[in-house]
């Protein structure tokens, strides 16, 4: 009997030490993370960017090759200065189908905006898409950018323009008319223009863009930025931004190295000339898996 009393205190013991143990394994300020359900922060490797832009692609939501291959293109550049998130934008979806495989666009690559609209071109969606930021994003960026999804984008050359110019009041794209080099002649390109943070916050608090939401959506935006005195700091970026080779007249011209912004490629064969001519693939690695001359 006493040698069942001293066992049977021992496992007491042993079952209080382990309790304690677990206890105070689990009281720990330095979670891993099977023991918290917080989400894991990885802190950035690189330095605090000098300014952040949001580039927002205005498509419809049935354009899934085309994003796709949009995703490519941005994809595989990098920028040394600024923090550039690409998102592509459209209203509200309509079909079954859609809510499915766009659904899944979201879960892989977390880059689109759905706005609260039907879709349109020119009746309200420009002015749906900025208005509707500063309620939607979690955070504000430096640029906020519209651009269309038949303009292909060279980032580091957009940021290295970008870098001196104004982070407030600030109205830059490619000035229309085309001949024009006055930026505030007119109105920029649809193309793809860039408002400072402050602008986007203005044409969702003011009454001016809410009631003259309908029209060209770029000369409407041009309009609201006179109407309310806004924009006062202005650059067009010619002749880095341009239209395709012959396909918009004065527009247009020739691909040149300095290029940031090339608008109306609508055929596959364009897209190939302006990335056999930038060397967009340069970063193609031998291996005896391919072949491409």
């Amino acid at each position: 009997m006493p040698g069942q009393w001293l066992l049977l205190g021992r496992l007491t013991i042993f079952a209080l030490f382990f309790h304690f143990l677990l206890y105070f394994s689990n009281f720990n300020t330095t979670e891993t993370p099977l023991q918290s359900n917080k989400p894991i922060i990885i802190p950035p490797s690189h330095p605090t960017p000098e300014f952040t832009l949001l580039i927002g692609i205005l498509s419809r939501a049935d354009n899934y090759l085309h994003r796709h291959f949009l995703r490519l293109i941005y994809g595989i550049q990098h920028s040394p200065i600024a923090q550039i998130d690409v998102k592509f934008v459209f209203c509200n979806l309509t079909k079954a189908e859609q809510r499915i495989l766009i659904a899944l666009e979201i879960i892989r690559y977390n880059d689109i905006i759905i706005l609260n609209c039907s879709e349109n071109m020119n009746n309200g969606k420009t002015y749906t898409y900025f208005s509707s930021l500063p309620q939607i994003l979690s955070v504000h960026y430096d640029y906020v950018m519209k651009a269309d999804d038949d303009t292909f984008i060279r980032l580091v050359e957009l940021e290295s323009s970008l870098r001196p110019l104004p982070r407030t009041d600030l109205y830059y794209g490619f000035v229309i008319p085309c001949a024009s080099q006055d930026p505030f002649v007119e109105y920029m390109s649809g193309m793809g223009f860039l408002l400072s943070w402050d602008l986007v916050e203005w044409i969702a608090a003011s009454d001016i863009p809410a009631k003259n939401r309908e029209g060209p959506e770029d000369k409407v935006v041009g309009s609201w930025l006179r109407m309310g005195k806004k924009g006062k700091n202005r650059f067009s970026n010619k002749p880095a931004m341009y239209d395709y080779p012959g396909t918009n007249g004065r527009c247009s011209h020739d691909l040149i190295p300095e290029t940031v912004a090339v608008h109306r490629l609508k055929r596959w064969e364009r897209w190939a000339h302006v990335i056999r001519y930038f060397n967009v693939t340069k970063g193609l690695k031998p291996s005896k898996l391919y072949h491409i001359d």
